[in-house]
């Protein structure tokens, strides 16, 4: 407890005595304007093509997690609201949208694509200041991507005969959506574009932390014209969630989320006759043999869990590094943490920005001190953090037994916990020696090692020297307590649609 906040005080010192002689470049501030971001100062439900006000009669406020400032506040749903819009959302259905030509149907999600390319810039800003993570991450990863996957499904609207040859296919229904905090436009992307493609409707409810972007993406689909109610957003927090998996009118449940709630769900919907499909957790191995390209793969580490400040469920959160090369390994990794800046993620010189959440940030500091406890290494950065707002810096963690919870639980932040071995049976072992398996990652230069590690993980995804690469068109998806079913590529139809 003691070191922790020792660590705690010292990021606050100032950088200056480091810098001075280091060779480092101390930035001018480059801030992303907000005006290009018109967010109102409070939501409704989007419920059948327009914003509806809650019957609950109840808002919340969403806070930037970099400012502690409220954003905006928004309408909380109720049963009553999750019943309305899973209405509106059958009536679309019967009537219209599964009656539509494919082709028709694509036009609408090709619209939706392009107007996310033409709003991109306003999507960022919203996506940054909402969610707290770097604008460059909003800016170059999340919005292309969103949008990338609305055109990838666009064009199997009229082409599902070629995806499924000589059988008979047919779309649920009606889709219960739930996606998390760390992703929210890129995860309602992955949801909303494959089930409009496959012919169904759609009730999506974003994290009560995160809920503007997608907000924002009701206005696009408002302008869309895409006929009314056929996606409803609504927001809410557990029970809103709670009553969309429970809704008795839904043929679908897509869950991305914690491992604990994905449980919930799944004995929610045991013994109905809904279609389910989990996203969770994940404690993700990624992993430097001696023959690494070792410059190439520190980066790689640095952009698999720091980058996003942790806040992704594959994050390369466990870090094995074979005991040859493990010294110069851990001295680059530090060496190239001194060089990160934690700040103002609107600020186009931030590597890592803000915590989503209070709540979020609590639970971090509630590892750290579990891993001094069990006895581990702790090594932080000296680095500023901002006086207001949810800031961590980079954590590493050596001395790590495999037993250890920092090296068995997801953390969901910037901590990294760092493991050696000798051979590649070792790795293997430690690597699937988890309850997760969601993904991973192999650095070295024998495509022979690369494919006996990928045969023998249990992971969904395996990135061989690279991290964090997303593409529509390549499926995602977990083993065991990281979940079930896929979603992306020509896999993502399959979970919407009856063959």
């Amino acid at each position: 407890m003691a070191s922790i906040s020792k660590t705690i005080k010292k990021n606050k010192q100032s950088v200056a005595p480091l810098l001075e002689g280091s060779g480092m470049i101390e930035y001018a501030p480059a801030p992303e304007s907000k005006s290009s971001a018109k967010i109102n100062a409070k939501y409704d439900l989007f419920i059948n093509g327009k914003f509806e006000k809650p019957l609950s009669k109840k808002y919340f406020d969403t806070i930037n997690p970099a400012t502690e400032e409220k954003i905006s506040t928004v309408a909380e749903a109720n049963a009553a609201d999750v019943d309305r819009a899973v209405k509106a959302a059958r009536n679309a259905y019967n009537k219209v949208w599964s009656k539509m030509p494919a082709k028709e149907r694509a036009k609408y999600i090709y619209r939706i694509a392009r107007m996310i390319q033409e709003r991109a810039r306003e999507l960022a800003i919203i996506e940054t200041m909402d969610g707290g993570k770097p604008i460059r991450e909003s800016r170059d990863i999340d919005v292309p991507i969103a949008a990338n996957h609305f055109f990838y499904y666009a064009g199997w609207a009229d082409k599902l005969q070629y995806a499924y040859p000589n059988k008979k296919i047919e779309s649920l229904g009606v889709a219960g959506q739930i996606i998390p905090w760390n992703f929210p436009l890129l995860m309602a992307a992955w949801k909303i574009a494959p089930a409009l493609a496959t012919g169904n409707t759609v009730v999506l409810k974003p994290a009560e932390t995160t809920p503007l972007t997608a907000l924002k993406l009701a206005e696009i689909i408002q302008e869309s014209d895409l006929p009314p109610g056929v996606v409803n957003i609504i927001t809410g927090a557990g029970a809103t969630g709670a009553a969309i998996v429970n809704h008795p009118d839904i043929n679908k449940i897509a869950f991305t989320g914690s491992t604990d709630v994905g449980k919930i769900i799944q004995r929610a919907v045991a013994g109905t006759n809904k279609k389910i499909t989990l996203e969770l957790g994940g404690k993700a191995a990624n992993i430097i043999f001696d023959d690494a390209p070792l410059d190439q793969a520190v980066e790689g580490v640095i952009n698999g869990i720091f980058f996003n400040q942790g806040h992704v469920c594959c994050a390369g959160s466990r870090l094995f590094v074979q005991e040859s090369v493990y010294k110069i390994v851990l001295q680059k990794l530090k060496d190239r943490l001194a060089t990160l800046i934690v700040g103002d993620p609107l600020d186009k010189n931030t590597d890592i920005g803000a915590i989503n959440s209070k709540q979020q940030m609590d639970n971090i500091h509630k590892y750290l001190k579990i891993g001094e406890k069990e006895g581990a290494e702790m090594y932080q950065t000296q680095c500023i953090l901002p006086k207001k707002g949810f800031f961590m810096p980079p954590t590493l963690f050596t001395n790590v037994a495999q037993s250890s919870r920092i090296a068995q639980e997801e953390i969901f932040g910037p901590v990294l916990t760092i493991q050696t071995f000798r051979t590649d049976d070792e790795v293997i072992e430690k690597a699937n020696n988890t309850p997760y398996g969601l993904s991973a990652g192999v650095w070295t230069d024998k495509g022979s090692k690369i494919f006996n590690l990928t045969t023998k993980m249990r992971a969904g995804v395996v990135w061989a020297n690279t991290y964090n690469k997303f593409d529509p068109t390549s499926p995602f998806g977990g083993y065991k307590e990281s979940g079930f079913g896929r979603e992306g590529g020509l896999h993502g139809l399959s979970a919407y649609l009856n063959v």
